[in-house]
């Protein structure tokens, strides 16, 4: 079975703070044994990551670690937005096979190259194919989209969750990979022989009727419905209901359905980004995607409430999807623009995961969240992206 644990330490020494929180983890393991680690740590304690490493090694000795630095910490229904946090989360995973990576990113014509990428996952090992990906980048040096382009080819419909670093030393990141510390790239595990269930919550409300894109190049919309874009919105705002347009005059969202076999959209089928620009001579309208002829797409709008509710629908859809056993443990990445920054109540998204999955949780406030919209992974921007582990 399953079990997962977590420590969390305030102390502003880096030694002590490791040594408390993997102590606190290591009692709530029992006797399983550390199979996976993964430890987030302040821009305080960032400075010593090397030392607290070895003293989370010590105490805990796990298999397989990773870990970043975190703007704010998240464990057993808090949030740490300031001063010093540091969290480890461990788990005991019977019969799963983990393994490890660096990554590195070099630009070369047309792109990047990724140097250092994981052994062929396509090919079954023991404990058959890979169920999942956890996956840690610094946001400076390293193009994640490149990367979950390459899990999309690799290993088609295999969720990948994780986040941007979001805490750094002299202007760059920290990545940490068992004992070692580094400054670029991104760092992750791949999972076989353990069923890990995604949860996303865009935090936004889908307004006004499904449109269909009827002219577009690469990340440009020309035409909405058959009118220019531009115009086309400002008829759907124009028709939606008071409250709605109160959202709507702060700022507009676009969701994109990204698969299109469906009899209808759900708030979770879209893929939502923000409206990056408007050429009112055209009528175009520019977003953070890219978009091709005939796919739906549906305005959204988001603020605390619609924020709150997403969240909290998405994560009662997985503990019904988890049925009568539960989960034994969760990872949360959620977005440095959330927290106290959108809601009015602190703990908001650590406390929604407590009451809806009552397991040990922990993770980290990102500079940007990995998760998977209709069968296929992208990188978020105010988004809470949910690993959640079953508990057997």
């Amino acid at each position: 079975m399953t079990v997962v644990a977590v420590g969390l330490s305030e102390s502003m020494d880096p030694v002590e703070a490791a040594s408390e929180a993997a102590d606190s983890a290591r009692a709530g393991l029992g006797e399983a044994r550390p199979d996976l680690c993964l430890v987030f740590a302040s821009g305080p304690h960032l400075p010593m990551a090397k030392w607290l490493l070895s003293e989370v090694h010590e105490r805990l000795g796990p298999r397989c670690l990773i870990g970043c630095g975190a703007g704010g910490t998240l464990a057993a229904g808090r949030e740490l937005e300031e001063g010093p946090g540091l969290v480890v989360w461990t788990a005991s995973l019977p019969g799963a096979e983990v393994s490890r990576f660096h990554v590195t990113a070099e630009r070369v014509e047309g792109g990047f190259a990724l140097l250092g990428l994981p052994a062929d996952a396509r090919d079954e090992g023991e404990t058959g194919r890979p169920r999942a990906a956890v996956v840690l980048a610094d946001p400076y040096s390293f193009p994640a989209d490149a990367l979950l382009r390459h899990f999309e080819e690799a290993l088609p419909g295999v969720p990948v969750l994780g986040g941007l670093a979001s805490a750094s030393v002299g202007g760059a990141g920290v990545l940490m990979c068992d004992g070692d510390v580094h400054t670029e790239g991104a760092v992750g595990i791949i999972l076989s022989g353990i069923e890990v269930l995604p949860c996303v919550s865009q935090g936004a409300m889908p307004v006004g009727p499904e449109m269909t894109v009827t002219a577009a190049e690469q990340n440009m919309i020309a035409a909405l419905a058959g009118k220019p874009a531009l115009e086309r919105l400002g008829e759907v705002i124009g028709s939606l209901e008071p409250a709605e347009r109160d959202l709507a005059s702060s700022g507009v969202l676009l969701g994109l359905v990204i698969d299109e076999n469906r009899p209808e959209y759900m708030r979770g089928d879209f893929l939502v980004r923000p409206i990056a620009g408007a050429d009112r001579e055209s009528g175009a309208l520019a977003i953070g995607q890219e978009v091709r002829v005939g796919q739906t797409v549906r305005l959204h709008v988001r603020d605390a409430a619609s924020a709150d509710r997403d969240l909290r629908e998405a994560l009662r859809a997985q503990a019904t999807a988890l049925g009568g056993d539960g989960a034994a443990g969760v990872l949360l990445f959620t977005c440095n623009g959330r927290g106290s920054h959108m809601f009015d109540v602190p703990d908001h998204d650590a406390g929604a995961v407590q009451d809806a999955l009552g397991a040990p949780a922990a993770g980290f406030f990102c500079a940007g969240e990995i998760g998977p919209v209709g069968g296929r992974n992208f990188l978020h921007g105010f988004t809470a992206t949910v690993a959640v582990f079953p508990a057997s």
